[in-house]
């Protein structure tokens, strides 16, 4: 993803991905990959959508890059790992909002990304269109990079439902 050739999509977000705060996210694993990468994929998977259903791909490409623009730490508990699930896009929106000029839209783009998991309901279809694509990027990162656990988890089970089985007889 970072070999985005679309010079109009650069042109909209190239404030915020030459923001050496805003950078920092790629040194945070997320997903397998990190927040950076995953953030970007978001912005420009949901830009690339908005402009083909005539939304406003500015604020969707904009709020898309920084719905996750928050810190963390790896030696984080899983207790912290799963509160900041909930709390995340709070933190995002105010680290947005210090060095960013944001509108009513990209706000609440930020704020409703984790909607239904969050309670915060999107207000607008970018909104809904941001938390949809959020979700598809995060399911394809988690399942690219865990895969082979899954897979082997999977032979585990059918193994032992085999055994099971032949010990049943």
């Amino acid at each position: 993803m970072k070999n985005i050739n679309d010079y109009e999509y650069i042109s909209l977000v190239s404030d915020i991905l030459d923001n050496k705060d805003f950078n920092k996210l790629s040194t945070i694993e997320h997903h397998g990959t990190n927040r950076l990468d995953h953030s970007i994929k978001v912005s420009y998977y949901s830009y690339l959508a908005a402009k083909k259903l005539n939304l406003k791909y500015k604020e969707v490409a904009r709020a898309g890059l920084l719905h996750d623009f928050f810190m963390s730490y790896e030696d984080r508990t899983s207790f912290e790992r799963f509160i900041s699930t909930f709390t995340h896009p709070k933190y995002a929106l105010i680290n947005a909002s210090k060095l960013f000029d944001l509108n009513d839209r990209e706000k609440n783009i930020i704020r409703t990304h984790m909607f239904p998991i969050n309670l915060a309901v999107p207000r607008y279809l970018e909104s809904w269109l941001v938390s949809i694509v959020d979700k598809g990027v995060a399911f394809y990162e988690f399942y690219h990079s865990y895969s082979p656990i899954f897979r082997t988890a999977i032979n585990y089970l059918y193994f032992f439902i085999l055994f099971s089985l032949y010990r049943a007889d």
